[in-house]
């Protein structure tokens, strides 16, 4: 079965908003948070196995997007600016 995100995607995804990433070493994640100023707006775990096609589709979920767009991210037709403005209209960004 076809992966939608995969580890590929989700660097690309993490890069293009600007996440910060913790690594944590007793830990198989590292964490991307995306702030839009001081305000914590999402955060996702990036596997650090060395699998790419290994699944990361819980990020639609953590980035509060369906699949579809979460993967548009990744490959590039959705900007930061785009996503933040979605944000906005959830109510989860000011």
């Amino acid at each position: 079965m076809s992966r939608i995100i995969t580890k590929e995607h989700a660097l690309k995804i993490a890069r293009k908003l600007g996440s910060r990433i913790s690594t944590r070493e007793s830990k198989a994640h590292d964490i991307a948070t995306i702030f839009e100023g001081e305000q914590l707006i999402a955060q996702f775990g990036i596997r650090r196995g060395s699998e790419k096609d290994k699944g990361h589709d819980h990020i639609s979920k953590d980035l509060h997007l369906g699949p579809h767009k979460a993967r548009l991210l990744a490959q590039c037709p959705l900007t930061r600016e785009q996503w933040i403005e979605i944000m906005r209209e959830k109510g989860l960004a000011s």
